[in-house]
């Protein structure tokens, strides 16, 4: 092709061989990949529902759907004050801000309760590993020195506030 030819739109056109994908939502008879496909056998129906479970633990269900899960967790029964902090938030709908709130609040209380256990069993908690500074130190030392800066500032302005509070009242 010279320069003062016209360009036929089939020449800067893609051939259809040359896209991949092409053809698969052609005709399943002139689809490229037909004798290639193999389907996967049907299910003659929906399997069995499982079996109601049946614990001797408190399970805390939702006021939208009353009835109980046929499976459901029993490792972490609701106990001590975030079990009342969960009974709490289990009385309010799940389209309530606050019902999620008591929620994280009840997991921290949880946390907490779970050192204060430790604790009482004269079990001392490895807070540095549980909390995966290690970890984050082999991984994302930029990070974990950035954190402890930070850190650091915070409790230094807290001191700064509290010294400067007493001086003040001297």
């Amino acid at each position: 092709m010279t320069p003062s030819e016209p360009a036929s739109p089939r020449t800067h056109a893609a051939r259809r061989e040359d896209i991949a994908g092409w053809g698969s939502d052609l005709d399943r008879a002139r689809r490229p990949a037909v004798p290639m496909e193999r389907m996967p056998a049907r299910l003659d129906g929906p399997p069995a529902p499982p079996v109601q479970q049946h614990g001797a633990t408190e399970v805390l269900v939702s006021l939208e759907y009353p009835a109980i899960t046929p499976l459901y967790g029993t490792s972490a029964p609701p106990r001590g004050l975030s079990g009342m902090l969960r009974r709490l938030a289990f009385r309010r709908t799940e389209n309530d801000l606050r019902h999620w709130l008591m929620l994280l609040l009840a997991d921290r209380v949880d946390a907490v309760e779970g050192v204060a256990e430790d604790l009482r069993h004269g079990q001392l908690p490895n807070i540095v590993s549980e909390m995966g500074l290690p970890a984050a130190w082999r991984h994302d030392r930029p990070g974990v020195l950035r954190k402890a800066a930070i850190g650091a500032a915070v409790l230094g302005v807290g001191y700064w506030l509290l010294t400067s509070r007493r001086r003040r009242r001297d």
